[in-house]
């Protein structure tokens, strides 16, 4: 007998028979009431724990179901989404019937400015915490759109179906065909949010072909300088897969922004193969040759009292220009005229501080060059 019990025992022991059992009889139901009393205020405390998740789990889920019901208001009827807007913005009646009466556009739906990928991420997200059929319908009309958006020649327009002008161009600039090729990738993998019944087998294999038929446009659209694969232009021609103007200021050239951004969605791939590796060999080896040390390039003050400028550090950290001559492989800044020039000084102040000529994204692709090459190609020095 536990020690703890032994004045019980020896109590028990002594007393009369009939005082014995009624004294056991009365401990046990003690013991059953301290017992259930205990129980209560366990299963009312782990009520009250619940009650608060459930109280939080229910906040986000409405945050969720408000968020995504209002991009499936601004989802145009193409299956794509406009860009620049906020989408998160209460909206009285007059503007709520204005968005719907803009649903029939055709000529504004686009992936620029990472318009419809990012509302489809954020669709995807909404249907995996809620299990809502409309977000699935919706992410799966985006899909349709980026599906049929596709050249016959692998790459993405800015806008479609009815893109003006350089719209209607295969375009890097501002990542708008990488964010394409990431998002179907993910898709295809059933990567994250994109996994699950989000898609089925079908549209996952369409997909995974889009991606693949995508990389080769990649592939093809690389500039190619003494027989040597180097970087990418902003902007293509979809039947020439050259390099072509995009607005009046960003003119056919060398982009390592851009660039450093296609190179990282190649070293994303698995098992490439040699042709890729070649890609991104070469388009590395280019940027480390064009980079520009001893300067520091400092951004327009928002109220534009002080002008973007390049200013001589020595201990500045290496920066890339925005565009590099397709002839003389020299960086340029450029105006609304269409002149290219070499020094900031030389562009009017509105494009001199409206527009980033000078960063530093390359940097970041070649501390992941080192691993990939490590893991694919470590050989090569």
């Amino acid at each position: 007998m536990n020690k703890k019990f032994g004045g019980i025992q020896k109590l028990c022991n002594f007393a009369p028979k009939t005082q014995t059992h009624d004294l056991m009889r009365y401990l046990l139901l003690a013991l059953s009431i301290l017992s259930t009393l205990a129980v209560a205020r366990t299963r009312n405390a782990t009520m009250s724990h619940s009650n608060a998740f459930v109280s939080a789990d229910s906040a986000e889920i409405a945050e969720n179901r408000q968020q995504g019901d209002m991009l499936l208001l601004y989802q145009r009827n193409t299956g794509g989404w406009p860009k620049n807007i906020d989408m998160e913005k209460p909206l009285d009646d007059d503007e709520r019937e204005q968005v719907l009466a803009d649903k029939t556009k055709e000529d504004d739906s686009t992936i620029d400015n990472n318009a419809t990928t990012w509302q489809m991420q954020l669709l995807a997200k909404v249907y995996q915490k809620t299990g809502d059929q409309r977000y699935k319908d919706g992410f799966n009309r985006g899909l349709n759109f980026l599906l049929e958006g596709q050249y016959p020649s692998g790459g993405w327009p800015q806008v479609w179906p009815k893109g003006k002008g350089y719209q209607k161009s295969i375009t890097y600039n501002d990542d708008a065909m990488v964010n394409v090729l990431v998002l179907l990738r993910g898709v295809s993998m059933s990567i994250g949010l994109f996994g699950g019944d989000l898609v089925d087998d079908e549209m996952r294999s369409r997909c995974d072909s889009a991606y693949q038929k995508g990389i080769e446009c990649v592939l093809e659209t690389q500039i190619i300088v003494n027989g040597k694969p180097t970087i990418w232009s902003q902007q293509y021609d979809n039947e020439t897969l050259l390099p072509t103007f995009a607005r009046s200021y960003e003119l056919p050239a060398f982009c390592p922004r851009e660039s450093a951004r296609i190179v990282q969605v190649l070293m994303e791939m698995n098992n490439p193969d040699d042709r890729v590796k070649a890609a991104v060999h070469g388009a590395v080896e280019w940027m480390e040759s064009h980079k520009i040390e001893g300067y520091r390039y400092i951004k327009a003050s928002k109220d534009r009292t002080r002008h973007a400028e390049l200013v001589p550090d020595p201990e500045a950290e290496p920066i890339w220009a925005r565009y590099y001559d397709l002839q003389t492989e020299k960086p340029f800044v450029c105006d609304r005229d269409g002149i290219p020039h070499a020094n900031l000084e030389d562009i009017g102040q509105e494009r001199r501080d409206g527009y980033l000529w000078y960063d530093m994204r390359p940097k970041r692709l070649l501390k992941q060059y080192n691993n990939w090459k490590a893991k694919y190609e470590p050989d090569v020095k």
